[in-house]
Formats: C-alpha cells, sequence, structure tokens
C-alpha cells in the first residue's frame, strides 16, 4: 500500500533530523545516506503509484517532520537515488555534502559527474565554487585523450588538467585587445586564474624581467607549480599561434633554468596562451615542454 512507503519515509526523516545532534562532519555523511535512501523510497512508490506521490508526501511530512521535506527537496531526493545508485557513483556518496550533490544532479555522464566530487575533494571546493566549476563547462574543456585517461585511471600530468580554452573574466571588453590588457584582466583576479590552471601553481610576477647580454627581455607571467616542481613561464598572444613564438618561450625556458632553477627543481613548463591555436605548429613542435591553450573571455556583466 501507498501507507507502506510514507511510513518508511516519514521514518527515515525523523532519524535524519535526530542525527543533527551529532557532530557536524557525521550529521552531513548521515544525511547524504539517508537522503540517498528516502530517495529510494520515493523512487519505488512513483514507479508503484505515480508521480504525484511527491506531492502527496511532501505535505504530509512538512507538517509532522519539519518544513525542509517540500517538493522540491523530496524530487531532489528521488533524483539523487536515480543518479547516483549507479555503481561507480554509490561508492563516492560519503565524498561530499547534500548541497554539492543537488549541484551534480544536472549532470548525466557518469564520467564528468566523478570528474567534478575528485575535483571538489582534491581543492577542497564550497558548493558555491562547485557550481561556477560547473557553470564553466571544466570537465568538457579537457582534452579527449585526459577523459580517457580520467576513465582508465591512469596517471595524469599536471599540465593535461589545463582546460582549452582558458577562461579569462572581465568587466568590460574592449574593442582592440592587447597583450597589456590581457594580462590586467588575469591579475585582477590571479587566484581564479591559478585555480582553473589546476593543482599546485602559485604567482611568482608579471612583466618578470631577465638581462641577455646587455638587454632586458620581460617574461609576461612566471609562476612555480609545486606538484611538478617547476617554474612555469608564461606567454600572453592576442593572435594565432606562430612558430616564433616557440623560440621566444624556449628562450625564456632556458634563461629561468640557468640562472632561476635550483638544483632540486625540475626542468621548466613552458604555457603560450594566445588567440587561436595552429594545430601544424603545434604538431612540429619538438620540445613537450610547451603546452599551448587557447583564451576565451567573457564579460561577467553579460552573465546570467
Amino acid at each position: 500500500m501507498e501507507e507502506e512507503y510514507y511510513v518508511q519515509l516519514k521514518e527515515k526523516a525523523i532519524k535524519a533530523e535526530i542525527f543533527d545532534k551529532v557532530r557536524d562532519y557525521e550529521k552531513a555523511i548521515n544525511r547524504v545516506n539517508v537522503y540517498f535512501e528516502m530517495g529510494e523510497i520515493i523512487s519505488k512508490a512513483g514507479r508503484k503509484y505515480g508521480k504525484n506521490i511527491i506531492n502527496n508526501y511532501s505535505a504530509k511530512l512538512m507538517i509532522e517532520v519539519g518544513k525542509k521535506y517540500n517538493y522540491r527537496t523530496l524530487y531532489r531526493m528521488r533524483k539523487f537515488y536515480e543518479v547516483f545508485s549507479n555503481k561507480k557513483l554509490t561508492t563516492m556518496l560519503s565524498k561530499l555534502s547534500w548541497s554539492h550533490y543537488c549541484e551534480l544532479l544536472s549532470l548525466k555522464d557518469t564520467n564528468e559527474i566523478i570528474y567534478y566530487i575528485n575535483e571538489c575533494q582534491k581543492k577542497n571546493l564550497t558548493q558555491r565554487e562547485l557550481h561556477e566549476l560547473i557553470k564553466n563547462n571544466s570537465y568538457n574543456r579537457l582534452s579527449d585523450e585526459t577523459k580517457n585517461k580520467l576513465i582508465e585511471s591512469d596517471e595524469l600530468e599536471v599540465k593535461e588538467f589545463i582546460p582549452n580554452p582558458i577562461i579569462i573574466k572581465t568587466e568590460s571588453i574592449k574593442e582592440k585587445l592587447t597583450e597589456y590588457a590581457l594580462k590586467e584582466m588575469i591579475l585582477v583576479n590571479i587566484d581564479a586564474f591559478l585555480n582553473q590552471l589546476g593543482l599546485g601553481y602559485t604567482y611568482v610576477g608579471n612583466e618578470y624581467k631577465i638581462k641577455m647580454g646587455d638587454r632586458y627581455n620581460y617574461i609576461d607571467l612566471l609562476l612555480f607549480n609545486y606538484e611538478c616542481n617547476s617554474f612555469v613561464v608564461v606567454e600572453l598572444k592576442v593572435t594565432e599561434l606562430k612558430k616564433e613564438y616557440i623560440g621566444q618561450i624556449e628562450v625564456y625556458m632556458n634563461y629561468i633554468d640557468n640562472n632561476l632553477r635550483s638544483i632540486n627543481h625540475n626542468k621548466t613548463i613552458g604555457l603560450i596562451i594566445c588567440k587561436e591555436n595552429d594545430n601544424y605548429v603545434i604538431k612540429y613542435c619538438s620540445d613537450k615542454s610547451i603546452i599551448f591553450r587557447k583564451y576565451s573571455i567573457v564579460n561577467i556583466n553579460k552573465m546570467g
């Protein structure tokens, strides 16, 4: 009978409320597990008595247990169960909070969901930060090769997590963009830029001055990555990738290796960020320490 499912549902809800008295971490994990079990009950009842069952149950629970058990919450519980009953995902139920899981319910690809869960754990992301990551389509900006390695649980290099394109947010976009303006857009929110690149990036300086002979040159951005224990030279270009850009960044990388890198550091990495990539230039670049990425500028005042 329909009432049998409601009795089970109410019992779970009451237990969840009681458990709210214990430590925050245990409370968060318990809530996720209980909501998954409640989602299963709602899903089974719906298959038997129709989708309108959520309206009936939410109306009763709001009176008998608490107002938070409204239609929206029960709908999310059912969706949570239906998405995470996948064997690959069920094992990940204890990794995030309920608010995090709610952000993932709109996604259909199991591998994409796993990626975001792992990103939350590695970077200790808040629910709001996870929302931004999904909104910026972080997973789908990874290369197919990187996605396949993630699926196969192959070991990945730090550079493989750098998305393409790299999104640079600004409050205004000028008609004619210069390399200086592009750099300033990045520096305004350098933390967001570094987080987008992946784990382990720290800022060293911009317009980093180096002296070669009697002439000074300036590196657009100099970073350090503690995951791969190496400096990262970043060059910004507002044109399509050109072969001469490779020669330029190689000189800067060699300078850092010879003058700044210590004996304990790995070889310097180069990152060229440009308006458009040229696949032929990339194909015939023999230096695998150089990474090529496009940029995409987003006006935050026009974002929904």
